[in-house]
């Protein structure tokens, strides 16, 4: 199993910028694809970005791309999802996710094995 801790969300300001983190622990070894996705009031979830643990291989929404990065601390376990020029439509709980085989899709949520809790970003406008 892989257990996931997400941190670093809170409430900011349209156009401001916020550092997501997602610490992993258990059988990290088997990891191949870490994703964020996430969830606004009364909406599906939906995909944000994702990176290959080998590699580094990025992926992004396109609503995402140019103010989002994702990146990963592999020593750590742990990825991050630096988000700027925030809007306030992005407000949602964001979830990380970890998908143990490999695949050439990065973005459906079945394909993820393991969801952390989710940390709420409440942007305001």
């Amino acid at each position: 199993q892989v257990q996931l801790v997400e941190s670093g969300g809170g409430l900011v300001q349209a156009g401001d910028s916020l550092r997501l983190s997602c610490a992993a622990s258990g059988r990290t070894f088997s990891i191949y694809l870490m994703g964020w996705f996430r969830q606004a009031p009364g909406k599906e979830r939906e995909f944000v970005a994702a990176i290959r643990r080998s590699g580094g291989t990025t992926y992004y929404a396109d609503s995402v791309k140019g103010r989002f990065t994702i990146s990963r601390d592999n020593a750590k376990n742990t990825v991050y999802l630096q988000m700027n020029s925030l809007k306030a439509e992005e407000t949602a709980v964001y979830y990380c996710a970890t998908d143990l085989g490999y695949s050439h899709s990065y973005g459906l949520m079945d394909q993820y094995d393991y969801w952390g809790q989710g940390t709420q970003v409440t942007v305001s406008s």
